[in-house]
C-alpha cells in the first residue's frame, strides 16, 4: 500500500477577493511558482511553468475558459491543467484548501539541497579571499548567484547588487587597486557581460587583479543565434588574461582556483563563464571545494646580484638622488620613504601615486607631470639619478630619460618599457630594498635636500595663495575647492578621483597627509570615481572614510549609483564640480585650435537627485559658503553629496 504523502501547507493569498472570478496570478509556495486561478466559483493551483517554453501561466488570462500562455497563446483548462484535444503535455495541479478567506496550497517537503557545481566553485571562489562581489542577478546567472547566496547567509561573502554592471567592473578595480587581492563582478549573458568591459580593462591596464563571472545561455543553443547569446570568451580575449568557459566535466574547482590565482600573481583579469545549465548541475560525489594552501608562492623575490651591484655603485656616486614612486609601489610605501629618509633625498610620485608620502613630509616632493606640482619636476630636473618604484613611465608622468635611472619593479616587462635605463632591477620592492639598505649602509654621501624641500613649497604655497584670490560670478574655482578639502578631509580617507578638470586640480592642489588614492590611470575612464568608492568602502567598511570627486560628465555616467549607497548604508561623500561642461575638451578643443562644440552640458541639481535618493545633498554656488557646506558633508553619517557650482575657466 502506497504511503500517503505529508503535504506542506503554504498561504498563497491572504484575501480571495484579491484574485476575481476569471483571474489568474502568480504566487509562491516555498520555491515553487504557482500560477493560481478563479475560475466558475473554484480556485485551483498549477505549475506556473508552461510545457513548452517555459512561459509564466500566471501572468496569462483566462479566454473562452481556457488558461492561455502569456508567450505562444497554448491553452489549458485552469482548474486541471489539461491540453485540449487530448495531448498528453498538461500541467501539473496541486492540492488547494481554504481558510476563512485566505487561500492555502499544498506542496510536499522540498527534498535537502544537493552540492551543484555552483556551490563548490563558490566556496573555492570564497576559500581564496574573493569575499566581495558587484554584479546584477539575472536570468542566465540564476544557479551561481544561488551558490554565493548562500554563502552570504554563512557569512562568508558580501554580494552588492549594482544599477549597471560596469560599475560593478569600476568597483572590483577599485578594490584590486587598494587592497593588491581580487574582488569579483557579476553579469548575466550577453549585454550585462559586455557591460563590464571597461572596468575590466581599468583593472588590467593599471594591473589591478580582478575576477569577472558571466552566464551564458545554455550549451544546447549556442551557435544559433539565441536570445542574448555572445560569444564571451572570444569576445574577452583581448582583456582576460585567464578566459575559460565553465563545462558540465570541468574539474570546477581548481578552474575557479586557477583564476585566483592568476589575478593575484599577475595582477590581471580573469573570467569564468557559466553556461545556463551547468551552474544547476549536481556536483559529482567526489568534488570537493579546493584552497589556497600549498598552492600559491610568495612573492617576496630578491633581485639579480649583478643588477643589485650595479644599482648599489649608482647610488653610491650620488649626490642629489630623487625617487619617484608609482601605482606599484603602494603596497611598499613605507619601505620606500624609510630608505629616502636613509638617503634624505627628495620623494616624488606620479598622479596614481599621489599620497604614497605626505606632502608635508620633509622629503615629500609632490606629484610629477600634467597634473602635479613645480615642486616634483623641480627636484627632478635638478636631481643626478632617479630611483623609480613601480612606476609605468606615461607620458602623463613626464618621468626624463635624460637622468640616470634605476628602475625597481615585480614585473621584467616593465622594466625598461619605452627606453634604455642604467640599471633595471628585477625584484619584489621591499626584499629589494632590505637589500640595498644593508649594501649601503655608511657608504653614502648623499646632500640632504630638507631644506630645499622646504623652500620649494614656500613658493609655490605663495602662488596657490595668490591663485586662491581669482573669484569668479559663474561659480567656485577649483583651488577653492580643494584648499577647503585640504583642511576639512579626514587624514586617514580612502579618495577616488574622476577624469576631467577635477583630476587635473585635485592633482595640482590637493595636499594628502595620510590619505590613499584610486583613479582610473592608463585607460582614463571617466564614470570612475563613484563606482570606484563602492568598491573602496566593500574594502575598508566604516573603517576609513571614503571620499569620491567627480565632475558633473563623469558623475552622470553612473548617476544611478547614488541609490546604492543609500541601499547598502555606505557613508560615502561624494564632492561633484559642476560647471555644466565638459570642461577638459573645450581645453583642448581650444588648444587645438578647434572650436568649442558639443561639450556643453544640461545636468540636474545634482544635490536634490541625492536627497530624492535618500542621501544627503547640499548645493553650493558662492565660494563664501563653501567651507561651511563641506564641513556638513564630513560631519553626515550617511552617504552625502556635495554641489558646487565651478567656473570651468578657474582650474
Amino acid at each position: 500500500m502506497e504511503k500517503t504523502k505529508k503535504l506542506i501547507w503554504h498561504r498563497v493569498l491572504e484575501d480571495k477577493k484579491d484574485l476575481p472570478e476569471g483571474r489568474v496570478k502568480t504566487v509562491t509556495a516555498a520555491h515553487k511558482g504557482i500560477c493560481l486561478t478563479h475560475f466558475e466559483g473554484k480556485f485551483s493551483a498549477l505549475d506556473n511553468r508552461c510545457p513548452h517554453q517555459g512561459g509564466p501561466l500566471g501572468e496569462g488570462s483566462i479566454e473562452n475558459g481556457m488558461l492561455r500562455c502569456p508567450w505562444h497563446g497554448w491553452d489549458f483548462h485552469p482548474c486541471t491543467g489539461k491540453s485540449p484535444g487530448g495531448y498528453d503535455d498538461g500541467i501539473e495541479t496541486y492540492e488547494i484548501k481554504e481558510e476563512g478567506d485566505s487561500i492555502y496550497v499544498g506542496l510536499e517537503e522540498e527534498p535537502p539541497h544537493e552540492t551543484t557545481v555552483s556551490d563548490i566553485m563558490a566556496e573555492t571562489m570564497v576559500n581564496w579571499g574573493v569575499t566581495e562581489v558587484f554584479g546584477m542577478v539575472g536570468h542566465s546567472n540564476l544557479g551561481f548567484a544561488d551558490a554565493m547566496r548562500r554563502q552570504e547567509e554563512k557569512g562568508n561573502l558580501n554580494f552588492y547588487g549594482i544599477r549597471h554592471e560596469g560599475a560593478a567592473a569600476f568597483a572590483a578595480s577599485s578594490y584590486g587597486k587598494l587592497t593588491g587581492q581580487p574582488a569579483a563582478c557579476f553579469s548575466i549573458a550577453g549585454p550585462g557581460a559586455t557591460n563590464m568591459y571597461t572596468g575590466m580593462w581599468d583593472a588590467k591596464v593599471d594591473r589591478a587583479p580582478l575576477l569577472a563571472l558571466t552566464g551564458q545561455v545554455a550549451t544546447q543553443v549556442v551557435g544559433t543565434g539565441n536570445f542574448q547569446e555572445v560569444d564571451l570568451v572570444r569576445g574577452f580575449t583581448t582583456v582576460a588574461e585567464f578566459n575559460q568557459r565553465v563545462q558540465s566535466d570541468s574539474k570546477h574547482a581548481e578552474l575557479m582556483s586557477l583564476a585566483i590565482k592568476h589575478a593575484i600573481l599577475n595582477r590581471d583579469v580573469s573570467h569564468l563563464t557559466f553556461p545556463d545549465e551547468v551552474q544547476e548541475r549536481k556536483a559529482k560525489p567526489n568534488a570537493r571545494p579546493q584552497t589556497p594552501e600549498k598552492r600559491i608562492t610568495t612573492l617576496e623575490i630578491a633581485p639579480p646580484k649583478e643588477a643589485v651591484s650595479d644599482a648599489v655603485a649608482l647610488i653610491q656616486r650620488s649626490k642629489r638622488p630623487v625617487i619617484i614612486m608609482g601605482h606599484g609601489a603602494r603596497q611598499h610605501k613605507k619601505a620606500i620613504v624609510q630608505f629616502a629618509e636613509s638617503l634624505n633625498a627628495a620623494v616624488v610620485t606620479t598622479f596614481k601615486g599621489k599620497g604614497l608620502i605626505a606632502d608635508r613630509h620633509r622629503l615629500g616632493g609632490g606629484v610629477l607631470g600634467r597634473s602635479g606640482t613645480p615642486i616634483a619636476s623641480w627636484f627632478m630636473n635638478e636631481a643626478d639619478l632617479l630611483i623609480v618604484f613601480g612606476a609605468s613611465f606615461s607620458n602623463h608622468t613626464g618621468i626624463t630619460p635624460k637622468k640616470p635611472i634605476i628602475q625597481v619593479d615585480f614585473d621584467p616587462l616593465a622594466l625598461s618599457k619605452f627606453h634604455k635605463v642604467e640599471v633595471a632591477v628585477w625584484g619584489e620592492i621591499s626584499r629589494t630594498l632590505e637589500i640595498f639598505e644593508k649594501e649601503l649602509k655608511g657608504k653614502t654621501n648623499t646632500i640632504d635636500q630638507t631644506d630645499e624641500i622646504a623652500e620649494r613649497w614656500a613658493i609655490w604655497k605663495e602662488e596657490k595663495a595668490e591663485r586662491l584670490k581669482e573669484t569668479s560670478d559663474s561659480g567656485v574655482s577649483s583651488i577653492a575647492v580643494f584648499e577647503a578639502m585640504n583642511q576639512l578631509t579626514p587624514e586617514n580617507a580612502v579618495m577616488c578621483v574622476d577624469v576631467g578638470n577635477n583630476a587635473y586640480s585635485f592633482g595640482r592642489y590637493f595636499e594628502p597627509t595620510n590619505q590613499d588614492f584610486l583613479m582610473s590611470g592608463y585607460l582614463g575612464s571617466i564614470g570612475f570615481a563613484l563606482p570606484a568608492a563602492i568598491g573602496a568602502w566593500a574594502a575598508v567598511g566604516d573603517d576609513r572614510p571614503v571620499v569620491a570627486v567627480a565632475g558633473d560628465g563623469g558623475l552622470c555616467q553612473y548617476l544611478a549609483e547614488i541609490t546604492t549607497l543609500v541601499k547598502y548604508g555606505m557613508p560615502v561623500k561624494l564632492i561633484v564640480l559642476n560647471n555644466d561642461e565638459l570642461g577638459k575638451i573645450s581645453k583642448e578643443q581650444r588648444a587645438g585650435e578647434f572650436d568649442v562644440w558639443k561639450t556643453s552640458l544640461s545636468n540636474p541639481n545634482f544635490a536634490e537627485f541625492a536627497q530624492s535618493c535618500g542621501a544627503w545633498g547640499k548645493r553650493v554656488e558662492n565660494q563664501s559658503d563653501l567651507f561651511g557646506a563641506m564641513k556638513s558633508l564630513f560631519e553626515q553619517k550617511g552617504p552625502a553629496l556635495l554641489e558646487v557650482i565651478a567656473d570651468v575657466n578657474l582650474i
